[in-house]
């Protein structure tokens, strides 16, 4: 069903998520907006740059780049509520020259794979 937003990434599991986090090797991104943090939690070790503000955020020719996001090589794993978002990011980040982009799919996929959650 995804596939229709473009997003075309391999699902990863929490497990590579949390490990490659721990290494420094991934870099996991809640894409939903303020409000939606502040309702439900966030990703513990999730980075948050809502959907809207991605392009200026994480485009490493960008001076208002992120440092998570100048290194391209870097695992970057995109979240949102459902997946639709991160879908769309995913092919966004993407098309900014970032090699490895994953879309996990949402926060509920986070919170079943066993990921842990942090109040915002």
């Amino acid at each position: 069903m995804f596939g229709l937003f473009g997003g075309g990434a391999p699902k990863i599991s929490v497990d590579e998520v949390k490990d490659g986090m721990s290494k420094g090797t991934v870099v996991l991104v809640d894409l939903r907006d303020q409000m939606e943090l502040h309702m439900s939690g966030t990703a513990k070790g999730a980075l948050h740059v809502p959907l809207q503000e991605l392009k200026v955020k994480c485009d490493p020719n960008s001076p208002a780049c992120l440092p998570e996001f100048k290194d391209i090589t870097t695992t970057k794993v995109l979240y949102c509520a459902s997946g639709a978002r991160s879908s769309g990011g995913v092919r966004l980040l993407k098309s900014l020259g970032h090699k490895d982009v994953q879309n996990l799919g949402g926060l509920h996929d986070w919170i079943s794979g066993g990921g842990e959650l942090r109040n915002v």
